[in-house]
């Protein structure tokens, strides 16, 4: 019996040498790895291990010298859009007050012209005028419906050429602060909070403050009063109390309460949820 590629109607797969000069070509995927996630206790901006660390609101770890400097730029950009910003406010007023004075200006010349022109005209100057009007054609079509259709048929006359309206083109006014670089929430200087991260010697891994084991991707959280990083079930079952008291840090023996407790962002995984780690780059494919 022939092969089955050889039979009528049979499939025929590419070779490996044919796939292997296909990859150029169409959608590619790459799974990243570990080695490319962000580890536990690194910077989120630097992406290298935090010095001086600090965490957000949102519970993100800075090195301390890396999140100031990028506050103070954020800070710089946002008093030049403030600046802009109050620029068009001010040229906007300029514009909205002198259309309103040479609204009343006509208004005022329309009225005047009507009140003088009704007393220095004579009356044979009225009775010509009326003659005229008699002999004027009737055009039932008011000025505005006549410019209207002038527009719809004859679309490439000077005067039917749409008008631009910068007042839709308004600048927004800007954030009153700056957004956090990951959250995107508004943060300020003295948002930050400390923290204390113990690390393994030889690989710099850190370490729970209590049970002293790996934190890697297990959920963890800070104490915001004294830094201390637990990992969340040795906090569950050494310090967490069920009757709404005030607990104890069992590093430093202060007591805090239950709103000075953060989450902290877990250490990302190559192998959990390896859907979401899939980089794509989009080429031309054969047709």
């Amino acid at each position: 019996m022939a092969r089955k590629s050889k039979q009528p109607g049979g499939n025929m797969p590419l070779t490996q040498h044919e796939r292997s000069k296909l990859t150029n070509y169409g959608t590619q995927k790459t799974r990243l790895t570990s080695d490319s996630q962000l580890k536990f206790g690194d910077c989120c901006l630097q992406n290298s291990p935090a010095e001086d660390p600090v965490v957000t609101p949102s519970g993100h770890i800075y090195s301390r010298e890396a999140i100031v400097a990028y506050l103070l730029t954020k800070n710089k950009e946002l008093n030049r859009q403030k600046e802009l910003y109050d620029a068009h406010l001010a040229s906007e007023q300029t514009k909205q007050e002198a259309e309103t004075a040479k609204s009343t200006s006509m208004a005022i010349q329309a009225f005047i012209e009507k009140d003088q022109g009704s007393t220095q005209k004579s009356t044979q100057d009225h009775a010509i005028e009326y003659k005229k009007n008699l002999k004027r054609k009737i055009d039932m079509e008011s000025k505005e419906d006549g410019n209207k259709r002038l527009k719809e048929v004859s679309y490439w006359l000077s005067e039917a050429q749409p008008e631009f309206d910068d007042s839709k083109e308004r600048i927004t006014a800007p954030p009153e602060r700056p957004p956090s670089p990951m959250s995107g929430e508004p943060l300020r200087l003295k948002d930050l909070v400390s923290i204390t991260l113990n690390r393994e010697e030889g690989n710099g891994k850190c370490l729970c403050a209590v049970s002293n084991k790996a934190i890697t991707t297990q959920p963890v959280l800070v104490i915001k009063k004294t830094g201390v990083v637990i990992l969340k079930d040795i906090f569950d079952s050494i310090v967490k109390t069920s009757d709404g008291k005030k607990m104890v840090c069992p590093v430093t023996g202060k007591k805090f309460k239950e709103k000075d407790v953060l989450n902290l962002t877990k250490g990302k995984s190559g192998f959990a949820a390896s859907g979401e780690v899939v980089a794509k780059k989009y080429t031309p494919t054969l047709t």
